[in-house]
């Protein structure tokens, strides 16, 4: 059982001030990192992401026949290929967020991402609850999940993006013990920040997601639930369109998450594609990679080289 859920056996509307403060400072949003500029004087950074989950993420709840586990074999077969073709087309780097189970299925994937210049990064080690497990348990994966990914891409990851964005009451820690540049499964602003702990600063940056940002929200199947595609693909361009625009006006951050398995069907990819034409109709745009802006935003702030 989880921490959280040993936490109280009181209702929340019995808890007293210190208890219901002592929940919501345990992680908070510190200083904004948004920088004045971005590099070459943009005014704009683009942060494309993927979430390579293929078949963890029905593994992860002990589904295991084939039907299930073909619609995330597709997000590897059919999907990334096309993607790192668009992204080719454009020259983007991207993020790649993955599992480490994705990876040892595929490590020539893995591989691929990191020789084409793209970043790959922590996403749990089968897309696991978090929330769910006991603390040694979720450290266990995370260290075991940045091992695999060195050893398979060469790299040693700085990032990491919490499976599902879950993030419980030790992730913080965790993160900050395996020597992590930054963060992105938390939600509290549209620009980079800096994570608190109780107050005090972690030095880990926060690369924010959002679910009205994601492929997922908008798009997902599931035969045996009430979870339907209920947006047609091309809906999603004046949504992204719009965030984009105004990240684009205010001089932020625009960051994108999208998953292999959900975008990279054919007419889906499209929406990406007319995204890409409509930001490279702006000047002054910087692409870059989630750990690229983390430590170039903590540079900014701190004259540091790097974050955490």
């Amino acid at each position: 059982m989880s921490q959280s859920a040993q936490t109280t056996s009181r209702r929340p509307w019995q808890w007293d001030e210190p208890e219901w403060r002592h929940h919501v400072e345990r992680v908070r949003a510190g200083r904004s990192l948004k920088p004045a500029a971005c590099p070459g004087g943009a005014r704009c950074a683009v942060a494309l992401s993927f979430d390579s989950d293929h078949e963890t993420i029905p593994l992860r709840d002990g589904e295991v026949m084939p039907g299930k586990l073909s619609q995330g074999e597709y997000g590897a077969r059919a999907g990334v290929p096309r993607i790192l073709r668009l992204l080719e087309r454009h020259g983007v780097p991207a993020t790649f967020f993955m599992p480490a189970v994705s990876a040892l299925l595929r490590p020539d994937e893995a591989r691929g991402y990191a020789d084409r210049g793209h970043e790959v990064a922590i996403h749990g080690w089968i897309h696991e609850r978090n929330m769910e497990l006991e603390y040694k348990h979720e450290r266990d994966l995370a260290f075991r999940c940045a091992d695999t990914l060195e050893r398979l891409t060469g790299q040693r990851p700085v990032g990491i993006r919490t499976p599902s964005w879950d993030f419980s009451e030790r992730t913080l820690d965790i993160t900050r013990e395996l020597g992590l540049v930054y963060d992105s499964s938390l939600m509290a602003d549209d620009d980079p920040y800096e994570l608190l702990a109780y107050h005090e600063p972690t030095g880990v940056v926060e690369i924010p997601p959002e679910w009205i940002r994601d492929d997922a929200a908008y798009l997902n199947m599931d035969r045996y639930s009430a979870v339907r595609p209920y947006t047609p693909p091309r809906q999603l361009i004046p949504l992204w369109r719009d965030e984009f625009d105004a990240a684009y006006a205010e001089g932020g951050l625009f960051q994108l998450t999208m998953h292999p398995h959900v975008i990279g069907h054919r007419s889906r990819l499209v929406v990406l594609e007319e995204l890409l034409g409509h930001i490279a109709g702006h000047p002054d745009v910087w692409y870059a990679t989630h750990a690229q802006i983390a430590q170039y935003v903590w540079r900014r702030a701190t004259g540091n080289g790097t974050a955490a």
